[in-house]
């Protein structure tokens, strides 16, 4: 219990010691991470996903009927917004109303889309609130997924990463990337690839967590390509996700 509270008082403190130029700094970065931080990338949806996935952290959001295998994340974003005072057009809210790759492809310069990305680009700061937000509520769920043996190891690491800006970076990012690891939905052959699996497999102590974090976190995700289901071809994924956790170190 007490390594619980020091990570996540870790957390807290140095989240709560950015300046607001810091969050944005984070949000591009992000940004450029998911979709090369252009305005375009801000509203995707990628082949071989039943999905459209929005903003500066690629947010899932599902269409009427579809019930995905992963969190829908842009619902709570766009509460969050509203939580925090931005007028957010209303058509955001409910079901996304693109139903297949196809359509939203063929609406992708309209009226309608190019609000959507003027929308997206004009909040990258709240949106990287939103992100800090989930990397802070991640630890309770790692902690009630992990077995007793596991969750002081969880806890340590997790502080670890908490303590730097860097690592912070990383926790916020690998989660928006990945998942918190916890959803029992999120795995292949039974073994999972978010942030509860990388802490997991780091044993260090001391400095030297981000870069640990990146190599543990290329090993997690070369797992999830090996235990993928062939037709999803996420093989072919690999090198950017593998460039992308490097940079962490």
């Amino acid at each position: 219990m007490f390594r619980y509270f020091a990570a996540l008082f870790a957390l807290t403190l140095t989240a709560s010691a950015l300046t607001e130029a810091e969050l944005d700094s984070i949000g591009r970065r992000v940004w450029k991470n998911e979709c090369g931080g252009t305005r375009d990338g801000l509203t995707s949806w990628n082949a071989g996903e039943n999905f459209a996935s929005l903003g500066i952290g690629h947010f899932i959001w599902y269409s009427r009927g579809v019930n995905g295998p992963f969190e829908e994340s842009f619902p709570k974003l766009v509460k969050f917004l509203d939580a925090n005072g931005v007028k957010t057009p209303g058509w955001l809210t409910g079901d996304c109303p693109w139903q297949t790759l196809a359509a939203f492809q063929r609406d992708f310069r309209s009226a309608r889309m190019n609000q959507l990305r003027d929308f997206l680009a004009s909040t990258v700061r709240f949106q990287s609130k939103f992100l800090l937000l989930r990397a802070q509520s991640a630890l309770p769920k790692l902690l009630k997924a992990a077995n007793r043996e596991q969750q002081g190891k969880i806890s340590a690491q997790f502080a670890r990463l908490a303590t730097t800006s860097s690592g912070i970076f990383a926790l916020i990012d690998y989660v928006n990337f990945k998942g918190e690891g916890t959803n029992p939905r999120e795995r292949y052959k039974g073994e999972g690839w978010g942030l509860l699996q990388v802490l997991a497999r780091m044993n260090g102590t001391g400095r030297g967590a981000p870069a640990e974090f990146a190599r543990c976190a290329a090993i997690v995700l070369e797992r999830r390509i090996r235990n993928s289901p062939p037709k999803r071809n996420e093989a072919h994924w690999l090198r950017g996700w593998k460039t992308r956790v490097q940079r962490y170190g």
